[in-house]
This record gives C-alpha cells, sequence and structure tokens, in this order.
C-alpha cells in the first residue's frame, strides 16, 4: 500500500469470530473519540483505515458479540497490523433481528413484542410447510391458513390478512386475495422468522394491521454448504367414531407422504453470493374425496338454483404433488465498496385441493362434502431484482423489486391467476455519533387479476394500485433509552373507482432499566384497504356459495402495548422471560360471515361484511431459554407462551346487513347479536381466549429428544347461521347429505396436541430423526367443518457437508 498523504499511517488487519472461526462481514471499526470515522470489514473479514498520526483508542464491534477496545500509535508512513477476535457476548440476550425497524437491533431493546424462530427449531419438527413451524409461536393462530395474531382477526380462509407475509422484507401474499402461500416459502433456506406482534403498518403498509411475519434467508458463509434432508412419513387410523376414509374404501395402505429438501450455498470467487435451494413433496392426504351426490331432481335443483354438477373425485385425484426450486444471487462490487446488487428468484408447481367442509361430524369427518372439495393446480414465479448501496458515512440506499404471478387452475370454474408488481426505494442514514437511525421510503404496488370469479365489478379483469411513502426515526439516549418514531401515507384505488388514503403513525420506547430488565412500550395504528376478492368474489358450488360486497370500507387500528423483557442466566442456560399487555381497538371490522345471502345463486354461503367496532385486550407471556451451544455433551432449548384474550364487539345491537329467505324476499336484521351462535360477554366469533404454547428440547451427547403442545380453549362464539344450513339440508335429507356442525363445536371444550421427536446424530455431517406429530391421535378442529390431521409418523435423514 502507498500512501499518498503526508503525516498519514494505516491500521489494517482482520476480524474474525472466536467460536465460528468464520471472518466477520461488515464488523465496524471507529475511533473512540469521534465515531463517525471508522471502516467496516469486508467479505473475508479484512479492514483498512488511514489515519493521522498519533494515538488513538479504536472500537471493534458487532452486533451479537462482545465489542473489542484497543489502543494503537500510528506512525507516519507506516502500516500497524491489527487482527482481532470478538468473543459471543455474555448477555443474557444476544438475538439480532431486523423487522421492527428495517435494520439490525438486539432483541431485547426493541419497543414493540417479538417473537424469533430459529432454523433449528424449523428442522427438527421436520417442517414441509413453513406454517406448521409458525404454529409453535406463541399468540400466532393459524387456521385453515388464516394467520391471527392475538386474536386480532377471525377465520377468512387467509383471505385479506391482516398479517403482513414477507420475505427478506418483500411482501409475498396474493394481489389479489391478500392471502398468504405457505408451501411456496422456501422451508430449505431461512436464517431466521421474526415475528412482530402489533400493528406494524408505518413499515409493512396496509396488511400489517396486527403483525408482521418476516422469514430471512441464509446467506452463504465463507465455505461452501450442502444440505440434503428427506423424510418419508404416514398417518395413522383416525380415533373411533371418525374412520379413516382409506379402510372405508377398502385399501390396505395408510395414506403417506414424502419430502425432500435440497440446498447449496457459496462464494465465488470472493464477491459473488450463491444460494439455491429445491422441494419436492407427495402428500396422499388425511382428507379423502366427497362421495356422489344424492340424485337431485331438476324441478328441485332449479328452485335451489342450482345449475352446476357435483364432481366426483378418486383418491388419486386428491393426492398433493409439489416442486420447487429458487435461488439467491447477490454481487458485492470491488471497485466501488458498499455497493452490492443482485437477483432472487422462486418458482413452484403446486398439485392440490382445497376442503371446505367435512361431510359430517362422525364418520365423514375425514371426506369433503359434496360440492365443497376443489383440486387445484398452482404456478407460481417471482423475480426480485435489487441494488443497494451504503457510504463510509453511514448513508445507505437501497433499492426492492418484484414481479410475483401466481396461475391458479380449480376445478369447477373457480381458476384465476393474476401478475403483482411492487417496488421499494428506501433510505437510511445511522449518526454513529448521536446515536440515531433513520429510514424513509416510497412503494409502489400495482396487481392485475383475472377471474370469472370477480366479474360482478362490472369486468373478469381488474386492477388494485396502491403507493406510499413513510419515514422512522430511533433515538439511543444514554446507552439505555431507545425512542422510535413513525408516520406513513397510504393511497388505495381498484379499477377506476374513487381512492382511498390514510396516514398512520407509531411511537415507542425502550428503557433499559439493568443488565438484563427492558421495559418497552408503544402506541400505534393501522389501516387495511379490503382486497378485490373481499369486495368482488362470486361463486358457488352446490349448496355453498361466495357474495360479493363491492361497498365493503376499509377497517383501522389503534393499538397499545406495555411489557417487560427480563433476561435471566442460571449456570450455563440463558434466556428471558417476556410478559407484555396489549389493547387494540378496531373500527369497519371485516368479517367473512357465513348465512343465507342470496338463495337466487346459491342457498347458504360466506361474504365479507364491515360489521362494526371491536376491541381485543389481554396479556402475552414467553418464555425463551438455551444453553450455550460449547456445550456439546447436555444441552436444552425452550419457546413456551400462554396469551389471554378478550375479545368484544363494541357494537353488538348495530344492524349491518340483512339476509334473505328461500324465496329471495329480505329477511332478518343481522348484527352481532342476532348472527352469533353464543352472545355471552359479546365475544367475538372465531377465536380461542386462551392459547399455550410449548416447544422443549433435551440433548444429551448425540441424542436428542423433544415435545410441543398445542392447547386451546374452546371457540366460544360462532356463526349462528350453521344451525340454518343444518334445518335446510335436514329438511331435504332425500337430496341433500345431512350437514352437521353446531353439536361438534359444543360438545368439544378444549383442544391439546402433543407432538415428539428423537433424533440421533451419527456424526458431525449427518442426523437421523423420527418425528410424531399429533402423538395422542387427538380428533380435533380448529374451525367449523373442517377436521385437522390424525396422528402423523415420520422418519428424517439429514446429511450437511
Amino acid at each position: 500500500m502507498v500512501l499518498s498523504q503526508t503525516g498519514t499511517g494505516v491500521l489494517k488487519g482482520s476480524i474474525m469470530d472466536k467460536d465460528t472461526k468464520e471472518p466477520i462481514i461488515g464488523g465496524t471499526i471507529q475511533l473512540l473519540n469521534d465515531l463517525s470515522k471508522g471502516t467496516v470489514s469486508d467479505v473475508e473479514g479484512n479492514y483498512v483505515l488511514v489515519l493521522d498520526t498519533g494515538y488513538y483508542k479504536v472500537l471493534c464491534s458487532y452486533l451479537g458479540l462482545q465489542s473489542d477496545t484497543f489502543s494503537v500509535t500510528i506512525k507516519e508512513n507506516q502500516i500497524v497490523q491489527k487482527n482481532i477476535i470478538l468473543k459471543q457476548t455474555s448477555k443474557t440476550l444476544e438475538t439480532v433481528v431486523v423487522s421492527s425497524g428495517k435494520f439490525e437491533q438486539k432483541v431485547e431493546e426493541l419497543t414493540v413484542s417479538m417473537e424469533v424462530l430459529k432454523p433449528t427449531l424449523i428442522n427438527n419438527k421436520n417442517t414441509t410447510s413453513i406454517e406448521t413451524a409458525l404454529e409453535q409461536v406463541p399468540g400466532l393462530t393459524i387456521i385453515d391458513n388464516d394467520p391471527q395474531i392475538r386474536g386480532g382477526s377471525g377465520f377468512t380462509f387467509g383471505v385479506g390478512s391482516r398479517v403482513a407475509i414477507v420475505v427478506d422484507g418483500v411482501p409475498l401474499l396474493s394481489g389479489d386475495a391478500g392471502r398468504p402461500e405457505w408451501s411456496y416459502i422456501p422451508v430449505e433456506n431461512i436464517e431466521q422468522i421474526e415475528v412482530i406482534k402489533g400493528a406494524s403498518s408505518v413499515l409493512y403498509g396496509s396488511s400489517a394491521l396486527n403483525g408482521v411475519i418476516n422469514i430471512r434467508s441464509a446467506y452463504p458463509r465463507s465455505k461452501p454448504k450442502t444440505s440434503i434432508n428427506y423424510s418419508v412419513g404416514q398417518y395413522s387410523i383416525p380415533q373411533s367414531p371418525a374412520q379413516n376414509w382409506y379402510k372405508m374404501n377398502g385399501n390396505n395402505s395408510l395414506p403417506a407422504f414424502t419430502n425432500l429438501n435440497l440446498f447449496h450455498s457459496r462464494i465465488i470467487k470472493n464477491n459473488l453470493d450463491f444460494v439455491v435451494g429445491a422441494n419436492f413433496n407427495v402428500d396422499q392426504g388425511y382428507i379423502g374425496p366427497p362421495p356422489p351426490g344424492k340424485y337431485i331432481p331438476n324441478d328441485f335443483k332449479a328452485a335451489l338454483h342450482m345449475t352446476d354438477t357435483m364432481p366426483v373425485f378418486s383418491n388419486d385425484q386428491m393426492i398433493k404433488q409439489r416442486g420447487r426450486v429458487n435461488f439467491n444471487l447477490r454481487y458485492r462490487a470491488k471497485k466501488i465498496a458498499g455497493l452490492n446488487f443482485g437477483v432472487n428468484a422462486n418458482f413452484m408447481l403446486n398439485k392440490t385441493n382445497m376442503v371446505f367442509a367435512w361431510l359430517d361430524d362422525s364418520l365423514g369427518l375425514y371426506r369433503g362434502y359434496p360440492g365443497a372439495v376443489f383440486l387445484e393446480n398452482q404456478t407460481l414465479f417471482n423475480i426480485d431484482p435489487f441494488i443497494k448501496y451504503t457510504t463510509r458515512n453511514g448513508l445507505s440506499h437501497s433499492l426492492q423489486t418484484r414481479v410475483f404471478h401466481s396461475d391458479n387452475v380449480i376445478s369447477n370454474n373457480q381458476s384465476n391467476r393474476g401478475t403483482m408488481y411492487f417496488g421499494e426505494y428506501q433510505i437510511q442514514r445511522k449518526f454513529k455519533s448521536i446515536d440515531m437511525n433513520f429510514i424513509g421510503g416510497a412503494s409502489g404496488n400495482v396487481s392485475y387479476s383475472t377471474s370469472r370469479l370477480y366479474a360482478s365489478s362490472g369486468q373478469p379483469n381488474n386492477k388494485i394500485v396502491n403507493t406510499s411513502a413513510y419515514i422512522q426515526l430511533d433515538k439511543k439516549f444514554w446507552k439505555v433509552l431507545n425512542l422510535s418514531g413513525g408516520i406513513r401515507y397510504e393511497n388505495f384505488k381498484i379499477n377506476n373507482f374513487k381512492s382511498d388514503d390514510a396516514f398512520i403513525y407509531r411511537v415507542g420506547g425502550n428503557l433499559q432499566l439493568t443488565r438484563g430488565t427492558f421495559v418497552r412500550t408503544s402506541l400505534g395504528t393501522g389501516y387495511r384497504y379490503p382486497t378485490i376478492t373481499e369486495r368482488y368474489i362470486t361463486t358457488k358450488a352446490g349448496l355453498f356459495g361466495v357474495f360479493p360486497n363491492p361497498d365493503l370500507q376499509p377497517e383501522r387500528s389503534r393499538s397499545f402495548e406495555v411489557g417487560i423483557k427480563q433476561g435471566f442466566k442460571i449456570g450455563n442456560c440463558k434466556g428471558f422471560i417476556d410478559v407484555a399487555a396489549f389493547h387494540q381497538k378496531y373500527k369497519n371490522n371485516i368479517e367473512y360471515l357465513f348465512g343465507m345471502w342470496d338463495p337466487q345463486v346459491s342457498v347458504i354461503g360466506f361474504k365479507f361484511l364491515n360489521t362494526g367496532d371491536s376491541q381485543v385486550r389481554g396479556v402475552d407471556v414467553s418464555l425463551a431459554a438455551t444453553t450455550a451451544e460449547t456445550n456439546k455433551r447436555f444441552g436444552v432449548s425452550a419457546l413456551i407462551g400462554y396469551t389471554y384474550i378478550e375479545p368484544i364487539s363494541l357494537t353488538p345491537d348495530s344492524v349491518y346487513a340483512y339476509d334473505k329467505m328461500l324465496d329471495g324476499s329480505v329477511g332478518k336484521p343481522l348484527s352481532y347479536k342476532s348472527s352469533s351462535m353464543d352472545t355471552t360477554g359479546n365475544v367475538l366469533k372465531y377465536r380461542f381466549k386462551h392459547m399455550f404454547k410449548l416447544d422443549v428440547e433435551f440433548k444429551i451427547y448425540r441424542f436428542a429428544f423433544g415435545v410441543s403442545n398445542k392447547y386451546y380453549t374452546k371457540m366460544q362464539n360462532i356463526d349462528k347461521a350453521f344451525t340454518d344450513i343444518e334445518e335446510i339440508t335436514s329438511n331435504a335429507s332425500q337430496f341433500f347429505d345431512v350437514i352437521h356442525a353446531t353439536k361438534y363445536w359444543a360438545s368439544h371444550y378444549y383442544i391439546s396436541v402433543w407432538d415428539a421427536r428423537l433424533s440421533y446424530t451419527l456424526n458431525d455431517k449427518q442426523k437421523l430423526s423420527i418425528v410424531c406429530n399429533n402423538v395422542l391421535n387427538e380428533v380435533y378442529s380448529l374451525r367449523p367443518l373442517k377436521i385437522e390431521s390424525p396422528r402423523t409418523a415420520a422418519v428424517q435423514y439429514v446429511l450437511t457437508f
């Protein structure tokens, strides 16, 4: 190195992680007397800093590791070599997250509640679709693909999600329905999952009314990594009186499933990150096809406006098959420090099915109802170009884009396809001298959808446009107080109709009382605009239909939270206990309600409606603990949580709609009270007041044993219209299979499901596991007319090198 300036010298060296022996990329070197002067380490962990001659105290830091301070004397035209090794922090909490403020923070210093899932738990539970791992997160429930955080929403088949699903900060909800595609998320390539509990619309937009699930992808380390994860298993025969549909059909084998995950990552020529993954899955499923529908005379069909036929499916047609391939490419420019750009992509072919109702609540629990089963062939892909540039003084510019296309070919004329175009520019500045972080940005989202399902808008082709802009400031005072605040502007427009806009804000604070005690509070607002599906869907199958509501209004929320996070360290075990009290209020609450909306189209079905105002308040408690990874003989890890909620209607007598009689005349006025099965305490429909989650794993030498539990109290309230459909089908039992829902709901008071796993590490590259879900083979349902899986047992083999 040649020095062109007089009176200067060079400080150079490398930064390494003591435990992993890996070079640290992005480690910070700063002068203690002027934190604005410094540099960061490159992809090989090396750093170079040109300084004036003199004596300096230098700070080397990296989030999650202990900082190191050293002194150095710089002489003119001389190079001082200093190699630094950083150790794991001795503090109790060391998880680093980015979701809360879109920059790296320690989880204990956040102003919001967050749970973090590590890839270890995801892999150990033999996760083939990510929602099965998310079900272990305290306060989070997934009901038939619909994510609910702290009871913030009811049952909606996943349409119009109030929880934002993002992968590396980019939204992944379908453009027309706002629905998560869980099987599309690459479980083979996950660094960690961060779940924000509470309104997060300032940084993540409309869909983050109740929270965010951010999946962070893993990038290569200095050494290449390859992983092969294969599993095979089968379903058990359910307990009596439910009979396995395979046995009912005379088959000699139980339904089975198999899954293969492939993953490879490496750094090519020191500046190109390359990651590729793949998944192949075959699942015979646990729900069988519906029996042939009963003969219905033409005059009776005409009276009920039933023009469609009941499709008949075979067991082979119900088999699910999936193939998915994804890759990440990131190039770090050699000649321009701080510049990187690349592209991520994912592609999936998926043959699956959707079952909306069981045949009956006894022998037919594990079979579909005629007309309520659909076969689906999906083609999904996304391409995500991005570029990011960070200057030496901490100013960062980034542009993230996504093209997400879905083509869903569904039986009985339910097909749809759509394309979403997303772009977000963000500027971020870290003011190290005053310990403040600024984030500002603007985003645009255009979604096109084509389907006969949405023809009630006046055409099958629909478009929804969303533009937004936001800013957020995070400032730390006296090294113990974090203050955060932000504001966002949202604008939506469907087709050529009048646009709607809103301003959203959030403020919060976190105060460190002692070394391991952190108190936080936050207040924020949320806003969610209805999707194309919620406003315009019109469809029918047999007795069932889904009805449009073009007058559906946006829903808004205000949330408040106060919490405390207490770290602890007992011997070699460390972790935290987190307690939070929350209060959320909703205006123009959107619910997916079952009823008789238009018998001229279909006898009964679902419709999205603004049902008035509501509130959810409660308490959320969680514990996370683990032993140090340096202990190779014994270890324990735990994630335990309990959530209590009081979800109530604030406008129980307000009339929000009128149903219709079979002859088409206007029926009774509908309010919370008139449409509910149980109005005690004005509890909202489709919520669990008490939830308990547990996952504990013990390691003894090469063996590991883990157990999981999910416990829910009874769903107190459901739609009263279920009694109407039972009465209709019972009175016409010669033509229809009688639908049963309320008796099963009334007779089941709680749900408790246990899982277990046992693994043996053959060597440092191979592991063999037995994974059993629903060990006690419980027969249970999370929502009316849908049964959950019986016991499954699988053998898993993992090879990593």
